[in-house]
């Protein structure tokens, strides 16, 4: 049969896309449908029709998968921050395992590669340390809207997926812990009696821009970060004294200030409104300091699993010499260096290195060192010889000259620790004519969500 959009077919479910989609097979034609798990048989509309594949949403569920669970959730399916909370969390890890696997073999041509079961995350929600809402003064409502829709005129909440103006106002987000959301709910009262406009995500005018909330897991403390368009010290110091009165453990209260059009959540300037202007959290025997935009594992639990899977992969006898790629503010150094003879961290924001350097100090390390600037010409000029290589890279993966010269200074050892499974397969293809590819470990930092980090051992193979 030819499929036309518009259509209304029959279809079963049978394997699940990275990104959260089910995928049916109609007469040879792949179909992604938004929402659908394994197992389900569904009837669901075609809305976009390729050459390729088509693109389908459930109108009716015939006989819901054995997985199926109803989503706790009520923005599930509209907020974009989760995509399986309707699937059980043994067959999310069973989702994942999969998909690296997967794309092991489809992007880096790689086979025979043991893929472990994912090390899962010990909180199934409430396990995120940092939260990002975004104010709006256009609230999106779905259709049908939600009981509890935003007001006109202001929201604060999540954003809807694929979208840059588009503001779900919520009340809650169960991925953080409880005692967030009451924070949440309380700047949003606040600021919906301040008088002062929602920032305006097309008309670049408002007053209230973001609110970020950080945890730490160890002290229970938190930190809450606004930022706003211009700095009024008249309003912003009253609401700084609320939290702090309603909620003791709001340890520090800081509001960065931001005219630029960009739609991210980082001052042009910031002002330390209480508090140390940062909280402070553990990962294993480690203390780290977080400043209001700093990088920290956004799930203190799970990034423990994930070092630790890393000093095991490096198999460090306190002799070596590690060179870390991209060191961010220096939690894999630090988690190392106790077993390494030097760890040095190479790293291109000025702002992490300073991070990384304070880390450092604050538990007594003397042999981390770290090296600021563009890493593709920093490993040009490198003249030691590592015995061992951590590589931790953005998304994108690893620069192809960077690759390059990284076969090149030929370590004995690699650990590339990896949140995107199709880079990590690029790039391990690539390598793989120089080393042997001998384990592959994912581990579950975001439930419900699609999202995996994977962590890869690699060992020189002899010339």
């Amino acid at each position: 049969m030819t499929i036309r959009k518009g259509d209304i077919v029959e279809l079963l479910i049978d394997r699940m896309a990275f990104g959260g989609q089910g995928i049916a097979r109609l007469d040879g034609l792949v179909i992604f449908v938004k929402g659908a798990i394994p197992g389900d048989r569904v009837r669901a509309l075609i809305f976009r029709k390729k050459k390729a594949y088509a693109e389908a949403r459930i109108e009716e569920i015939l006989v819901p998968s054995s997985d199926r669970i109803q989503a706790p959730c009520p923005h599930f399916g509209i907020c974009g921050g989760c995509q399986w909370q309707h699937a059980t969390y043994a067959r999310q890890l069973e989702y994942k395992r999969a998909h690296v696997e997967e794309t092991l073999s489809h992007i880096g041509s790689l086979s025979g590669i043991e893929v472990h079961d994912p090390i899962p995350s010990e909180k199934h929600f409430g396990y995120r340390n940092k939260m990002e809402f975004s104010f709006s003064d256009r609230p999106w409502l779905p259709h049908p809207p939600l009981e509890k829709g935003g007001e006109a005129g202001f929201a604060l909440g999540l954003h809807v997926p694929g979208t840059f103006d588009k503001i779900i106002d919520v009340d809650a987000c169960l991925l953080q812990q409880e005692r967030g959301n009451e924070i949440l709910r309380e700047v949003k009262r606040f600021a919906k009696q301040s008088g002062l406009p929602a920032y305006g995500l097309r008309s670049h005018e408002g007053f209230w821009r973001f609110l970020t909330l950080r945890h730490s897991a160890c002290l229970d403390e938190w930190m809450v970060n606004v930022v706003t368009s211009d700095e009024r010290s008249g309003v912003i110091l009253p609401l700084a004294q609320r939290l702090t009165t309603l909620f003791p453990n709001v340890k520090t209260m800081v509001n960065n200030v931001s005219a630029r059009k960009a739609s991210i959540a980082v001052g042009e300037r910031e002002v330390v409104l209480s508090g140390a202007g940062m909280i402070q959290d553990r990962i294993g025997g480690s203390t780290f300091q977080i400043s209001a935009n700093s990088f920290f594992q956004t799930n203190s639990r799970g990034a423990e699993s994930l070092y630790g899977k890393v000093v095991e992969f490096a198999e460090l006898t306190s002799k070596e010499t590690v060179l870390d790629l991209y060191s961010g503010t220096g939690t894999i150094p630090v988690f190392l260096a106790n077993a390494a003879s030097r760890v040095i961290g190479m790293e291109i924001a000025e702002s992490a290195v300073l991070d990384a350097r304070r880390n450092c100090q604050a538990n007594g390390i003397e042999n981390c060192e770290f090296i600021l600037g563009d890493i593709r010409e920093n490993l040009t000029l490198l003249s030691l010889c590592p015995e061992v290589m951590i590589i931790d890279p953005p998304r994108a993966g690893m620069h192809r000259n960077v690759l390059s010269r990284v076969v090149e200074i030929g370590a004995e050892r690699i650990v590339y620790v990896s949140c995107n499974p199709a880079s990590l397969a690029r790039d391990l293809g690539r390598m793989q004519e120089h080393y042997h590819i001998l384990e592959i470990q994912p581990v579950d930092m975001f439930p419900h969500t699609c999202h995996i980090e994977a962590v890869a051992k690699l060992s020189r193979k002899k010339k």
